[in-house]
Formats: structure tokens, sequence, C-alpha cells
């Protein structure tokens, strides 16, 4: 069947109020003002907002759309919304459709519901949310949705929008005053710019309805393996089957309608993995797009009959899913600040901010560890299939050479080599300045850092605040020094030198998965690593943290109190549920199913006794399988004992302590368990699809 065609530039936005609407429809007068307060040069004011909330309501209704609503990203991980219809009564059994100035700019949820660290009582329900004029409103399901803050009646920020913003600006002023300091008298600010690649499972809906542990988990807590895995490396970049094909032009075609750049496609390592990709954009509009774009692949999917799984380790034994985070930052008039330009030695001002990223990535790596941190992605992080716990950076070998000479006083010639394979028909050209390393953290790519170890599901808002803000620091220490100095070429090169010497530890151009990586790194080098959630979190209120989020306003210190407890709370409740679902599914499905076929099996032998024929290979797969299921069930004990211990501690510092030591480590034991029965007990027994199913059925 022939598809219908459509015109991509044409569709492209059509349901997004951006600028090129803005400008269009808006008085000259307001669309210049409301510039203004976009670009950050001045705030809004109500009657600039009620020429703005006349035109976007008019613009939606067009549109066929009936409602609003303020669109946020509550702690909670995901997206929040209340929607309220355009209808305003006039008296005469009548409506007419209106959007006031003050109802796009504030809306009063209820906070006391979502996740406030203790900033919140209970009893204390009024929260607010705040038009976010930097991030383009857009309509879907007949709804104006409108980007927004979310803070509390006292003024602390209750969402992940919130700190993010704060962060780009603190970074932008730092960038700003390096900028200076070379010359540059064209820029207005520096924008913190994200690309988010995203890593996704799709399996059919059928199969996901019958397993309990994917519907209340998003990941399977059972699971043989397969006889075939990835092994082959047959699925990566390979031909997309047309089920998959039609979910992703379908996506694409959502996705561009709302604005969302959705550049790349393909298939990833594992069998029902893929992965797309979109332009970069503002760390900000990165942040709600990829929001948006999860939200759509799980709808997309289920339009096709399929379940898309975001979780980070939806299977185990195959690669499981992150989010690379893509960042740079970038003048407001389009200068990418990590371009290395033709000559990196040449490039002073390209020098400063990777050195100044350097060191803001040695000092605060327990931070960058963190912000990637969950009980999902601590099933990926140092599993030889993702970067490991440890953080470093990866700069490939023409640049380590530039700074190795700068620290040594020498020159490098600049190697932009041609790549000639040996086929006179093939062309040739130019070498990238650096390879790609898969098992780096943290890894420069040609204009750009690649923050790796983010997980699939994560808001990437968090991972990014950290970034801004961190180098935010190190370029106000650079700032700080380079301005007092009255030979500044002399300053810098001293500044730039030292910085090398003093965290060149931080710099790792080999394998990470090396079991010797990790030791040079721990115990030669003094890298810190943490393995898992509970490890990292806490060290988000050490003093020096604290004191980097307060004085650049991007965190309050009570800010950083209730994320933390937000944050290890979602981690307990997280393996509570694990928990439960798997002594669930072990205790009603499992065992139900393995003494049916043990009765099975025992009733041919049984059979075969009767009628003096040997019975020697049934009485050894009853003896096995009866010891299995003893052991399970004394397992599925274990585990509701431990469980129940955990939810009577109420810290939650020492709750996530015995989650982790205690509930989970039974967990896998359990799983253990079951995993071995799986590939005894016929599959007509089998309560649940098996991987083979799950993978390999779309």
């Amino acid at each position: 069947m022939t598809e219908k065609a459509y015109d991509v530039v044409q569709i492209f936005g059509s349901a997004v109020f951006n600028e090129a609407v803005m400008k269009a429809r808006l008085p000259k007068a307001i669309f210049k003002e409301l510039s203004r307060v976009m670009s950050g040069d001045a705030e809004l004011t109500l009657p600039v907002a009620e020429v703005v909330a006349s035109t976007m309501k008019d613009w939606a209704v067009e549109k066929g759309a009936t409602h609003y609503t303020h669109w946020f990203q509550p702690m909670t991980g995901i997206t929040a919304e209340k929607h309220d219809s355009f209808i305003s009564p006039v008296g005469d059994g009548t409506v007419i459709m209106e959007f006031s100035g003050k109802e796009l700019i504030k809306g009063e949820p209820d906070a006391s519901s979502f996740p406030s660290g203790g900033l919140r009582a209970t009893f204390e329900a009024r929260g607010y949310t705040a038009w976010d004029p930097t991030s383009y409103a857009f309509i879907k399901d007949n709804t104006l949705y409108i980007p927004t803050a979310f803070f509390s009646y006292s003024g602390e920020a209750l969402d992940k929008k919130t700190p993010l913003l704060r962060s780009m600006d603190a970074v932008s002023k730092q960038a700003m005053r390096i900028l200076k300091l070379f010359g540059n008298t064209t820029a207005k600010s520096v924008v913190a710019t994200v690309g988010a690649e995203q890593e996704y499972f799709l399996i059919d809906k059928k199969n996901y309805d019958k397993r309990k542990d994917l519907i209340f988990t998003g990941r399977t807590l059972f699971g043989a393996a397969p006889v075939k895995g990835q092994e082959l490396e047959d699925h990566y970049f390979g031909a997309i089957k047309q089920r998959v094909s039609d979910y992703m032009k379908d996506l694409d075609k959502h996705l561009w309608t709302l604005g969302v750049s959705s550049k790349t496609k393909h298939n990833e390592v594992a069998p029902a993995q893929h992965e797309c990709a979109p332009i970069f954009e503002s760390a900000n509009l990165a942040a709600d797009h990829n929001q948006l774009t999860m939200e759509m692949m799980k709808k997309v999917a289920l339009e096709h009959g399929m379940v898309c799984l975001l979780h980070e380790k939806p299977f185990a034994g195959v690669n499981g899913s992150g989010k690379h985070d893509n960042w740079a930052i970038s003048t407001d008039d389009g200068q990418n600040l990590l371009n290395p330009g033709d000559s990196p030695m040449e490039n002073a001002q390209f020098l400063t901010f990777l050195i100044a990223i350097i060191k803001a990535v040695d000092d605060h790596a327990d931070l960058l560890r963190l912000s990637v941190a969950s009980a999902g992605n601590d099933h990926r992080l140092g599993a030889n299939e993702a970067p490991p716990a440890i953080i470093s950076v990866f700069l490939g070998e023409e640049l380590t050479e530039v700074i190795n000479a700068l620290v040594a006083g020498t020159n490098v010639e600049s190697k932009h080599l041609q790549f000639d394979i040996g086929v006179s028909s093939l062309p040739k050209f130019p070498k990238d300045t650096t390879d790609r390393n898969r098992t780096s953290p943290f890894a420069f790519t040609g204009n750009k850092f690649e923050f790796r170890s983010v997980g699939s599901s994560l808001n990437i808002s968090g991972p990014n605040i950290v970034l801004n803000t961190i180098v935010a620091d190190a370029l106000e220490q650079f700032a700080d020094e380079l301005e007092k100095a009255d030979d500044f070429k002399a300053a810098l090169n001293s500044l730039l030198v030292r910085t090398i010497k003093e965290h060149s530890r931080i710099i790792f151009n080999g394998n990470g998965y090396d079991e010797a990586w990790v030791k040079e790194a721990t115990e030669v080098r003094g890298l810190p690593e943490f393995k898992s959630t509970v490890d990292a979190m806490p060290h988000f209120r050490d003093e020096k943290n604290v004191k980097l989020f307060t004085k650049h306003r991007v965190f309050s210190e009570v800010e950083i109190n209730s994320r933390t407890e937000i944050l290890l709370d979602n981690y307990c409740k997280t393996i509570n549920i694990e928990a439960l679902t798997t002594a669930e599914m072990a205790n009603k499905e499992i065992l139900p199913a393995v003494i049916a076929y043990e009765k099975d099996i025992c009733d041919t032998l049984l059979a075969k006794k009767s009628a003096n024929i040997s019975y020697a290979l049934e009485e050894s797969i009853a003896k096995k399988v009866s010891a299995l299921a003893e052991n399970l069930s004394v397992k599925i004990g274990e585990l509701e004992s431990v469980t129940t211990k955990a939810q009577g501690i109420s810290d939650v510092f020492e709750a996530s302590k015995c989650y982790h030591n205690e509930v989970f480590a039974t967990m896998q034991s359990l799983r253990a368990v079951a995993d071995e029965l799986e590939t005894i007990v016929g599959e007509k027994y089998w309560p649940f699809p098996t991987y083979e199913e799950l993978l390999f059925n779309v």
C-alpha cells in the first residue's frame, strides 16, 4: 500500500506557538517586547501577557483546542498537567472562549500531592506554576500546553525546570566574562545546548500484558537467557523491521508536528532495541522536548500494538538503554565554544573552555555520578555495556597531545589527515581530530562532550543542571584570576598549564571496561567510585557541593536536602515495588507452574514404574525440580521478610541501604533459582512469555 505523502517542512512545528507564529500574529511592539523577555533583557508585564494570551488562545482555538494546561516537571520524574477549558459563561446560557494574561502567567496546582522532600507539610497545599516564555507552547490532544516552572508558596523550586534555568544563567554569566577577556564584543549571552540520544525497546503489547513485572516495574524481574541474544551483533544498524519502521515513521511525524527535531533513527545493539536522536537546541528546550519525546514514544507504540520500554535494563544479559547527553556551549550569535577550529593548539579560547571543563569534571566527579543515579541505571553503569561508575574524560589522541605540549611548552602541528582505504572508487575524506570511545562516561566528540552515563528514563534536566553549574564554577575561578592579570597572555598560559597539571588524573583515553582501569582509577589516581545510587546520592549534601550550588544560586540548601530525600525515597519505593512484584509472581505464577510440571513428571514416573519401564530420567528431573521448588519457596519467604524489615525503617538513608544491600540482593538470589527452573520446566507450563518471545516477536 502506497503511503500518503506529506510535506515535512509544512508540518514541522505546525502545532507550536513558535517565534514564527508570534511574529506573524502579535502586534509588532508586543512581539519586540516579548522577544526581549525571552532573551532575558526585560521582565514580562501583565499588559504584554494579556495580548500574548489572547493571541495564543485564538491560534489554539483555530487549531481545535478547547482546553489549556500548565505543563510542568515535578520531582516525580514525569510531567504533570491540569486541564482547564477556555469557556467563560456570559450570563444568557451561552459561553465565549477566553484566556487572560493572568491565566497564562500563573497557575495554582495542589503542591501537597507532589514530592517535596520535607519542603512542604502535607496540609500546606499551595503551589504555583509560572509560564516559561523561553519554551514554546504547543497543542496536543486538543489542548494548549504551556511549559511552566513549578515552585512552592514559600518560593522553593519543586520541579526540574527552575534549577535548570538557573544553571543556564550561571554558565552564561561566567562564560561571558571569559569571552570579554578574549575581546568578544558581539555576544550577549552563552547558551548551554544539548542533543539527547534516546535508546528504547519495543515489545508486542500482547506479551507485555502477560507479565506483571513489565506492567508494574518496567523491567523483567525473571527471565532465563534466550538461545540467541546479541552475540552475533546482527541487530545493530541492521535493516529495520517493517512494523518497527512504520512506528518510527509515525513517531517522526508526531514529533515534527510538535517542533521536535527528530533526526536519526536506527536499530541498537540488543534485539528489539532502537534509538532516536534530535538536533541540538538549548538545554531548556532539549529537556522539554525529551520529556515530550518519551511520552510520544509510548503513546505511538500503543497505537501500533506495541509497548515502548524506557527502563535502563528491561532484560538481563543484553544491553540496557542509555540516553547520551551531548552537551556544548554556544554564543547567542552561533559560535560553538567547543569547536577546536583548524588548529586547537592556536585556539587559546577553545583551550580555555576545554581545560575549564576538565577541571570542573575532576572537581565534581561525585556530582556528575549522582546526577545519573537511579535504581534503573544501577543495572547499567559499570556492566560492560555502559560507561563505568567512575567518571573520567576522554579527549582523543590529538587533543591529548595538544594539552601535553601546552604543559611542555612545545608545539603540535594539526593532523588533518585524510582516510585512504585503498579503494579507488571511494572518496577520500578528512579524518576527525578524535576517535570515539564508547567506554568513556564523558567524551569529547569533536565539538561537544558526550555524557554517556545518563539513563534512558531519566529527565535530562538533572545531569545538565550539574554540568552547567560545575562549568560555571570553573569559569568563574578562571575569570577571577585572569581579570586581575597585567599580562593576560602570560597569565592565561600559566593558568592553563597549572590547571592541566592539577587535573590530568581525570583524563583517560583507554578502555573503561578494563578491570585494570578500575584499579588504576581508584588506587593510583584517587578518582571516586560510587557503584550504586545508595553510595552516590548522600554526597549531594556534602559541604563543598552545597557551597557550589548556593553560590551560583542554582539550589538553596533546603532544596538540596529535599532533593536528596526525594531521590533516595524514590529509590526505596522502586525497589519495594520490585520486591513485592517478585514475590507475587514467584508465589502465584511460577510455583504453581512448577508444581504442575512436577506432578506430570511424577505421574509419568509412576506409570513407567507400574509398567516396569525404566523411569530414571523422570526421577532425576523430579528430584531436581522438587529441590529447586523448595529452594524457591524458601527464597520467597526470605524476600518477604527482608522487605518487611526495610519497610519498617523510617530514616530514608538507612532504608535505602537495606533495600540495596538486603532486599535487592535477595531478589537476585530468588531470580537465579526461578531462571534455572525456566530452563527445565516445559514451555507449555511456564506462566508468562519468555525472553525469546519478548525480544524476537515484534
